[in-house]
């Protein structure tokens, strides 16, 4: 069982610290947050595993499969928000984005687009 725990814990260590590095590495704050959520909530879903296999109890267990769950709930919705809120107060893009689908989200957005209906 110790060595479940182990591979569990490098493994998720080793996704952690893929999320880490795309932080840094990523050129804007949309990119970025992928890398915080996707890696990150894989990485510390796999040291919760790695909690819950090692000490096999019931109560440990329990709580390490809610937060597992708290955490591929509230990590999605978090990074949505932050994106929007970034893409709201004009953050710069990336100059490779081609694809812009939150042009409806922001106020100071849509006056640019309208069409008069006259």
């Amino acid at each position: 069982m110790q060595i479940l725990t182990a591979i569990l814990m490098l493994c998720g260590g080793i996704f952690c610290f893929l999320a880490s590095v795309g932080m840094l590495r990523f050129p804007d704050t949309i990119i970025r947050m992928h890398a915080a959520t996707k890696a990150g909530a894989l990485g510390s879903g796999l040291m919760f595993l790695a909690l819950a296999s090692y000490y096999l109890e019931l109560s440990t267990s329990l709580r390490a499969l809610a937060a597992i769950v708290f955490l591929l709930l509230t990590a999605p919705v978090a990074a949505h928000l932050i994106g929007r809120a970034a893409y709201c107060t004009k953050v710069r893009l990336y100059e490779q984005t081609k694809i812009d689908e939150l042009s409806y989200a922001c106020d100071w957005h849509q006056g640019e687009d309208t069409e008069d209906d006259t």
